[in-house]
Formats: structure tokens, C-alpha cells, sequence
């Protein structure tokens, strides 16, 4: 809590001690009186108004934050409602009065105060007001900061209400068209040739509720009696790995999040069970490939989504490939054969080559490769010719087109 006079009170308080001074030097007792109780009127506010801090004692306000939604994709807004609630009559003493001030990270408010709607009630202070979200991440909200003042203007007490909050912020994402026909088509069927695992080698278990009856083996079934379903998470919808290069430059990082935030949305749209794979943090994480399935409704989007948002650009172009190197290897090791693999890359070194030309021989391999400066479209150009030559469909693309034109490109490439 922080305490302060007003210019009212420094100004009551200077006259206070001019007159006590005064009395006394001329023996006006009447002086003395004005003076002293001047200055017990300022002591006094302070005391009152230090007692009725809203944050502290048993009678302290309650403090509930909402942000509707949360959480919500960069460049869209997000309400915020905030609920000030006094539990019993004398907490509603301290509700009376007071003033609110809300506290947002930058990349919420964008730098500016906010606006915010204040609604009374007997017992209730609702303070509602919209956020922007600029960036991707998670950013706090709060605390609540409340100002009070005595009935006389001469003191006034600020002091922080409630926690923090958080609101997470998604990528921005472009809906793509799902391009089923181009993907698992026939002529896809035929490159495969014998790298695609066949319904008769798939590994089979009792069937238990929930599972997608896609996956259901029938004549199995017929002969044992009971339903049994392919264990593999290649049967049915061929799963989908998106495998994202980490850009150093914070503009193609986003970009690039982008991106792949889209088209994993786009093949889990048309069925298919996908993964978001890249260089960061949370390829260390607890099961950090597993598939996200269509059949589990919302939570789906969300579950992809949430991967993206504490993602970081790498500290050098050799940390960031050899990042990628190291997802390139865990799609081996997770049984990537004859899954789809979509790539978002920068241009690569030999290693990362070496690394990703191994995918193409187990899974469809697709990749749009971008050029961060000027200086790298040759590089790129290099890239995209070593991972046609390893069996990958290549196109390049920039840093900041449209994410439809990048995607109907690599579509493109098919032909």
C-alpha cells in the first residue's frame, strides 16, 4: 500500500504547522487550536484511510478476472472482465469509493492506457474493457491497482488488488484448403509402392470405446468373434508430422508459426491425425509427439495450437539447425513410415540435408522452403534442389506472403 497526501493535504497540513508555530511564538491559543487541528485532520485521514486498505485484513475485496477468449489469436481482441466482490458488510465499506486502474502487458495494450467500462452494484464492481493481442505468447494482466481517498481530499492510498492473470495468445492462422485429393490420392499410393504399410501387417487388439471405427480390421473381427481394430496410427487417415525450421529473424519466426499453425489445422480439418513437430523446447517434453486426432472435437485445434505458443526463435543458425537435425531424427524414431510430412524450412546446411533426405525414404515428403534475407535466396534455391533430388516436393517461398499463395505453390509442385 502506498500513502500520500494530496496537494489539498500538503497545502492543510503546511497551514497546520504555520499556524501551531505561529500560536505559539505569539501566545494565541486560538492559532494553536486551528493549527492542531489541522494537522489531526491529516493524521487522521491517513489513519482511516490506511485501516480501509481493500487488499489487507479479514474484510479484504475478492478479485475474479476472466478473459473472454483465452486464448485468443494474435491480431484478434480479447474482453477482459475483472469482478471486485466484498464478502460482508464491512468489506463493502471498502468497496465504496474506490477508483480502478488495470495493468496489462504491452503486448495487450499496445503501449496505450486502456478503456475500461466501470458497472456498480451494492455489492459488486464489474470493470470491463478489450485488449489487442500483437504477438504470440503468454502475457500478464494485473494486478488490479485501487485508489481511494478520504471524504475531505486530503490524503489518497493506492495499493495492488487480486493476482496476476495470464492470457495466451495463439498464432495468427489462415484457413487452407484441405488438399485430400493432392495428398493421399492415387498417384500418391503409387510412389509409395511398397514403402506403405498394408492393412494385413498392422497389429491388432480388442476394440475399446472411443475408437474410430475407420480402424475397425472386419474380417478379423468376423473370425474371432469380436470387433478388433488396427493398433498402428497409420490405419485409417494417413497421420501427419509439420515439421517446422526455427528462424533466428523474429519476423520469419512468426511468420514461419504462421504458417505451420495453418496447415497443421488444414490436414486435421480434412481427418487426418497430425503432429507439430520443430527444433524447440518441446521436443524435450512429455510426449511431445503424439497425434492429435479430429474425433476429439475442439480440444483438438487447442491441443495444436497450445505447441506453438512458448516456441523460440534459436540463439544462431548453428543451434537452430542443429534443432532441427534432432526433430528430423525423432520422426525415425517415432515410426514415421508412410505418413505425410510437411516442412516449413529455411535454407540447410549438409548435415540438415543428410537428416531430412532419410525422411523421404519412409514418408511423403513435402516442403516450402523460405529465403530469410536477400542474401540466402540462393542458398534456398540450393535447398530446395538437394530435397527434390532426395525424393521431397520443394518449392521456395518469403518471409511475409500470404500463407494461401504458400500453400497452393507446394500443392503446385505436385505437377
Amino acid at each position: 500500500m502506498r500513502l500520500r497526501p494530496t496537494p489539498r493535504g500538503i497545502a492543510l497540513g503546511i497551514a497546520g504547522i504555520v499556524a501551531l508555530q505561529l500560536g505559539v511564538a505569539l501566545g494565541a491559543v486560538d492559532l494553536v487550536r486551528i493549527g492542531t487541528l489541522a494537522l489531526l485532520l491529516v493524521v487522521g485521514a491517513a489513519v482511516a484511510v490506511g485501516v480501509l486498505d481493500p487488499g489487507r485484513g479479514r474484510h479484504r475485496l475478492s478479485v475474479q478476472r476472466h478473459a473472454i477468449p483465452n486464448p485468443v489469436h494474435a491480431g484478434e481482441e480479447a474482453l477482459i472482465e475483472v469482478v471486485i466482490t466484498a464478502t460482508d458488510p464491512a468489506a463493502r465499506v471498502r468497496l465504496a469509493g474506490l477508483k480502478f486502474a488495470e495493468q496489462a502487458a504491452t503486448e495487450l495494450s499496445g503501449g496505450r492506457p486502456l478503456r475500461a467500462r466501470v458497472t456498480r452494484a451494492p455489492r459488486r464492481v464489474t470493470v470491463t474493457y478489450s485488449v489487442q493481442a500483437a504477438r504470440r505468447g503468454r502475457w500478464p494482466l494485473g494486478p488490479l491497482v485501487v485508489t481511494r481517498g478520504d471524504p475531505f481530499g486530503v490524503v489518497r492510498t493506492s495499493a495492488t488488488l487480486g493476482e496476476q492473470a495470464e492470457v495466451s495468445v495463439w498464432p495468427a492462422v489462415v484457413p487452407l484448403p484441405t488438399p485430400s485429393d493432392v495428398l493421399v490420392g492415387e498417384p500418391d499410393r503409387v510412389a509409395l509402392g511398397a514403402r506403405s504399410p498394408s492393412t494385413d501387417d498392422a497389429s491388432l487388439r480388442d476394440y475399446r470405446e472411443g475408437d474410430d471405427l475407420r480402424r475397425v480390421h472386419w474380417s478379423s473381427s468376423a473370425r474371432k468373434g469380436a470387433l478388433m481394430v488396427r493398433s498402428d496410427e497409420r490405419a485409417g487417415m494417413r497421420p501427419v508430422s509439420v515439421l517446422l525450421d526455427l528462424p533466428v529473424r523474429a519476423t520469419s519466426l512468426e511468420w514461419s508459426i504462421s504458417l505451420a499453425a495453418s496447415m497443421s489445422l488444414a490436414m486435421l480439418d480434412g481427418g487426418h491425425p497430425v503432429r507439430l513437430v520443430s527444433g524447440g523446447r518441446d521436443n524435450v517434453a512429455a510426449s511431445p509427439l503424439g497425434f492429435v486426432h479430429d474425433r476429439s472435437g475442439p480440444g483438438a485445434r487447442s491441443a495444436l495450437l497450445d505447441r506453438t505458443i512458448d516456441l523460440e526463435a534459436p540463439r544462431s543458425a548453428v543451434q537452430g539447425e542443429a534443432a532441427l537435425v534432432s526433430a528430423a531424427h525423432l520422426l525415425h524414431t517415432t515410426e514415421a513410415g508412410g505418413e505425410i510430412v510437411l516442412a516449413v524450412l529455411g535454407p540447410l546446411g549438409a548435415s540438415a540435408r543428410a537428416a531430412l533426405a532419410h525422411v523421404a525414404d519412409t514418408a511423403l515428403a513435402w516442403a516450402v522452403v523460405r529465403a530469410d534475407t536477400p542474401a540466402q535466396e540462393a542458398e534456398a534455391e540450393h535447398t530446395v534442389k538437394a530435397l527434390r533430388r532426395a525424393g521431397w516436393r520443394a518449392c521456395r517461398v518469403t518471409p511475409g506472403e500470404p500463407v494461401v499463395d504458400c500453400w497452393l505453390r507446394l500443392l503446385g509442385s505436385a505437377q
